[in-house]
């Protein structure tokens, strides 16, 4: 990919930059409004920024609504791929805006109202994008909760939020099996001290669940006598939805995001960074308890009239690991979107490509990956056997959309390997030390955006805004801090390499995590790897790898110990101290695919720990601790706080 686009590129950013109220006026002209702004952009309250104060608008109407008036209702809005259930089937805007807004009538006739919240706990089923459709259409405000989330975690959020409705279903389908989400929410329930008056239970032939007379309705029978909604005006700037995320104080932190500047900087971010239009069709491999479920599944490609596709499996074992590539050539796919420990997952169990073979994938544009880094080796093993352009982007809950990309429907510049390319159009990215002053091309710091963050973001933490300011804004004023550490190279590209926490000192010496992972996935037999700074007396930490090895490898430990330790001398050099090192099954992740690090790090330094609400798998820490405890370093007595 030819980089002579970059003044292109460069013009666009500074546009946005200089010039912001009007570069978001223009963005704003892809969405219907029911009466303009009076304001793009309100800074009278900063550090918390509004975007188009005193416009009317409603997301639901701008995502399902307008495009059925278009005449485009019998276009599919949402493909459902359920390998778990056996599943397939299209529903068209038509179907969509029927159902969402007899669900809204549901809502309406129990008394939810505007500024209302309501849970979602439910499976990756249409009903779920039904369901944050149907707030957005009456202007409740929804918070959605991972179906099979721990009782304990999901009463946390019921007791933060408030809810005066939960939306779920009996159970979600894992490829382990069935799991019963009705049990957990009962005991969730019952030990939230918020009392919940209005369950809507949505009833899977896979396990039927009992309903509790009183409080819970089945959501088929509920549904189907309810009237049909119009779509509410709501201002810009009244609240769409809040999505929690782990704090550091165990207390969740619940993330606020707008509606109007929502809707216009998602919209952006699918013509300009993912180059999907109205018509074409768009996979995100996610799930929507995340914010790329609820970015890229439901809202963003709904927002510009595509089709967007809902997938209830996973990369492998549903059933091998050929899936993701024979449905985006069955559903013709344009552009997909997954995190890096997916595709580290299908390397892992298909090293040569062989459910390639014979998979016609010329409809494919492009493979974005995000939500974990990506190294250079990973993105090179894929795009040799998908031959596409594979496009590493960077993001958090907090921002809702891309903060660096390359601008795939705008003006592409060249791939490199470890970069998620240039800051993207609204988001002034810098790296700075710790006393907040700008670092030299290529120096590591802490990456922070200068305020004000672009629409889309976060306005602030639900009921929390001293929070919102301790967490983000109060270390470097006038910065969002991002929690990530990394540098920007000499044409501007910037490279993410650890969380903050995750840089070791190793005897005064600043290393990155992400580095020597990059290193460490060099070699021919690693699959993935994660990298941990242990407890050290003498120098105060040092790195330990562990690592998951490809299939068919066939190498001894020590074998492998010393190639691996020998690779990282001569990339990062004698500095690093790399000693320890040791295979492993599995590593420990959130169902995101982020490598729970921090975990590690605390079993390794005999520290406890919470189970991660998150966690994927938690017989990985078992795996951990015994590994960590042969290695001299974890004591197998302690167990989780």
């Amino acid at each position: 990919m030819e980089c002579n686009m970059d003044n292109k590129n460069s013009q666009l950013h500074a546009s946005s930059i200089n010039y912001p109220s009007h570069f978001w006026a223009q963005a704003a002209k892809s969405i219907d409004w029911y009466s303009a702004w009076d304001q793009v952009l309100d800074d009278s309250e900063a550090p918390f920024y509004h975007w188009f104060k005193g416009g009317m608008m409603n997301t639901c109407f701008n995502a399902v609504d307008r495009h059925v008036l278009a005449g485009r209702g019998e276009q599919i809005a949402i493909d459902y791929v359920s390998p778990v259930t056996d599943t397939e089937y299209g529903i068209t805007y038509a179907e969509l805006q029927a159902q969402v807004s007899r669900l809204a009538g549901y809502m309406d006739a129990i008394g939810v109202k505007k500024g209302d919240r309501v849970v979602i706990y439910m499976p990756m089923v249409p009903e779920t994008a039904f369901a944050m459709l149907a707030c957005a259409r009456i202007g409740a405000i929804h918070s959605v909760v991972f179906g099979g989330f721990a009782a304990n975690e999901l009463a946390t959020r019921i007791d933060d939020a408030k809810p005066k409705l939960i939306l779920s279903a009996s159970c979600g389908v894992e490829p382990s099996g069935v799991v019963a989400y009705k049990p957990l929410l009962d005991s969730a329930l019952e030990q939230a001290t918020h009392r919940v008056e209005h369950c809507l239970i949505l009833n899977r032939s896979q396990l039927e669940a009992p309903l509790q007379a009183g409080r819970d309705v089945d959501w088929q029978t509920g549904v189907a006598t309810a009237a049909n909604i119009d779509c509410v005006p709501l201002a810009a700037t009244d609240p769409l939805y809040i999505l929690y995320t782990s704090g550091t104080t165990g207390q969740p932190k619940g993330v606020v995001r707008d509606n109007g500047g929502h809707s216009v900087a998602l919209a952006w971010s699918m013509k300009h960074i993912y180059d999907i239009n109205a018509g074409d069709s768009f996979w995100a491999a996610s799930d929507v308890g995340w914010v790329v479920g609820h970015s890229y599944i439901v809202y963003g490609p709904l927002l510009v009239g595509a089709t967007t596709l809902m997938y209830e499996g996973k990369p492998i074992g549903t059933p091998d690991p050929g899936a993701f590539w024979r449905i985006i050539a069955q559903y013709k796919v344009k552009s997909f979107f997954t995190a890096p420990t997916a595709i580290r997952a299908i390397k892992r169990d298909d090293p040569n490509g062989k459910y390639l073979e014979g998979v016609d994938l010329t409809g494919l544009k492009n493979v974005f990956l995000a939500g974990e880094r990506c190294d250079p080796d990973t993105l090179h093993w894929v795009e040799g056997k998908l031959q596409k352009p594979i496009i590493d982007h960077w993001w958090q809950t907090e921002t809702g959309w891309p903060v660096a990309a390359n601008l795939m429907g705008y003006a592409p510049v060249a791939v490199k390997a470890g970069s998620p390319a240039l800051a993207v159009p609204g988001y002034q990215i810098e790296v700075v030390d710790m006393m907040g002053e700008q670092v030299a091309a290529n120096e590591s710091g802490n990456v922070v955006i200068k305020l004000p963050l672009p629409p889309g973001t976060l306005t602030t933490l639900w009921q929390n805004e001293q929070r919102y300011i301790d967490s983000y804004l109060s270390m470097y004023p006038g910065y969002y801090l991002s929690g990530d550490a990394g540098y920007k190279d000499d044409d501007g590209y910037l490279y993410i390499m650890s969380r903050i926490d995750d840089i070791i000192n190793v005897a005064g010496h600043r290393l990155s995590t992400g580095r020597f992972e990059e290193v460490l996935c060099q070699h021919e037999a690693v699959a993935e790897a994660a990298v941990i700074g242990v407890e050290d007396a003498l120098k105060g930490q040092v790195p330990l790898g562990l690592v998951v090895l490809k299939k068919g490898v066939n190498t001894t430990e020590q074998e492998l110990n010393e190639q691996l330790m020998a690779l990282v001398r001569k990339e990062i050099g004698p500095v690093a101290s790399f000693r320890l090192v040791s295979a492993v099954q599995k590593l420990p992740k959130t169902r995101s695919g982020k490598i729970l690090r921090g975990t590690m790090r605390n079993i390794a330094d005999n520290k406890k720990y919470n189970m991660p609400a998150t966690i994927e798998d938690p017989a990985t820490l078992d795996i951990i601790r015994n590994t960590l405890t042969r290695m001299g370093y974890a004591d197998a007595q302690v167990k989780v706080s």
